[in-house]
């Protein structure tokens, strides 16, 4: 399966691989050169939060072009983000002076996302056959986080050896390359006749009304993410402030996510036939928010690497599980609007909470908003599970 469709798999990680770090460039530029949590915040925000609005547009696209032309204008946009701050951090000598550029930037990244993630995923849908479609989804899920995991560690490796300038550039190499190799990709189009925009939302939103399991998939999908925002804006300042570590240990530190999350979802791979895919998703929620809370009240180092590890591991599982389970479930007619839903939540969500993070981190400290966020996540998985009976009795295909 892998075989056969190597370009688009290559295309993926590089391409996730390049977004992430352009979305942690924004976050750690702000901290560190413009010295501003807020505008951390905000630029995390402005990288996640326009599809809330675009995603929905971008479903409707999917079920009617070939999704590998969303993905090229896509990834367009984002080596515009990544020309921007080059640009900036270059041509502008006044940090402060940068902060619009570099918030333009992020938008355009925002942008960027808004159309990737679901044309990508709808892309899966159409090149791997109904009967290799699970785990050509938990590969691609792991793609995903692999991309997530490596965003901070070639930030921290490029800026000891080249500075800024070489992260920008190889955020810019990484989008180019991987459009070179979606020409190997053929998609298709739906021959759809046109219908008004939002007729063709509410036929999506009609779908997830009527299947209470992708609903509940949905909403569960919302708090499962809720941790991301507080990882990308919190985590990078509790590495300097109470685990006191120096650039390279700090990307090795947030890197730990990477083989953390791939663990996880190898996990699900080996033995998702055996674990009731509902109740796995709502323990593995539930015992991340914990262990990610008792982050804050540590500063070795060592039980805090430990501890992210764990959170990593566990948040592959659920994820991967509820990927795995909107794809087997969806009818082909509605995916690429259910598949936007699904990205509009993994986008809009860590734009939130990384905002909320961004303010609870300037008006307490890091590690007490790490508490609050972990704490936050563990009460909602407990409600979940509570309220959810077709995805707690869910056990798979």
């Amino acid at each position: 399966m892998i075989g056969r469709h190597w370009a688009f798999f290559v295309s993926c990680l590089l391409a996730f691989t390049g977004g992430h770090i352009v979305n942690y460039s924004v976050i750690i530029y702000a901290q560190e050169v413009l010295r501003s949590d807020v505008l951390a915040g905000v630029g995390f925000g402005l990288c996640f939060g326009p599809p809330l609005l675009l995603g929905w547009y971008a479903g409707v696209l999917c079920d009617r072009l070939a999704p590998t032309r969303i993905i090229h204008g896509a990834q367009a946009l984002f080596i515009l983000a990544a020309v921007l701050m080059a640009c900036g951090d270059r041509f502008i000598a006044e940090p402060a002076q940068r902060a619009p550029v570099f918030l333009i930037a992020a938008l355009c990244a925002g942008i960027g996302w808004s159309f990737v993630a679901p044309a990508r995923m709808t892309a899966l849908g159409q090149i791997v056959e109904a009967t290799a479609l699970r785990r050509a989804s938990l590969v691609f899920n792991l793609l995903v986080m692999l991309g997530f995991g490596l965003g901070p560690l070639a930030i921290s490796v490029c800026r000891l050896q080249v500075g800024w300038q070489g992260v920008f550039a190889l955020a810019i190499a990484l989008f180019v390359i991987g459009s070179v190799l979606l020409f190997r990709v053929s998609t298709s189009v739906t021959g759809k006749p046109p219908r008004p925009v939002l007729r063709d939302i509410l036929d999506g939103l009609r779908a997830v009304r009527s299947d209470p399991l992708l609903a509940q998939l949905l909403v569960t999908a919302m708090f499962g993410y809720m941790l991301m925002g507080p990882m990308q804006v919190i985590l990078p300042k509790l590495t300097r402030t109470a685990l006191g570590l120096g650039e390279l240990a700090r990307g090795a530190f947030l890197g730990t996510l990477a083989p953390a999350l791939i663990a996880g979802g190898l996990i699900c791979m080996l033995i998702a036939r055996r674990l009731p895919h509902g109740k796995t998703v709502f323990a593995a929620c539930a015992l991340s928010g914990l262990l990610f809370a008792g982050m804050g009240g540590t500063t070795s180092p060592v039980v805090a690497f430990m501890l992210l590890a764990l959170v990593g591991l566990l948040g592959g599982m659920a994820i991967s599980l509820i990927v795995t389970a909107i794809q087997e479930n969806v009818e082909e007619k509605v995916r690429g609007r259910i598949l936007s839903m699904y990205t509009i939540i993994s986008q809009v969500m860590p734009a939130l909470s990384g905002l909320a993070a961004g303010a609870l981190t300037h008006a307490l400290d890091a590690q007490r908003a790490i508490l609050i966020s972990g704490a936050a996540l563990a009460l909602a998985a407990l409600a979940n599970a509570a309220f959810m009976p077709a995805l707690r009795s869910y056990r798979g295909h």
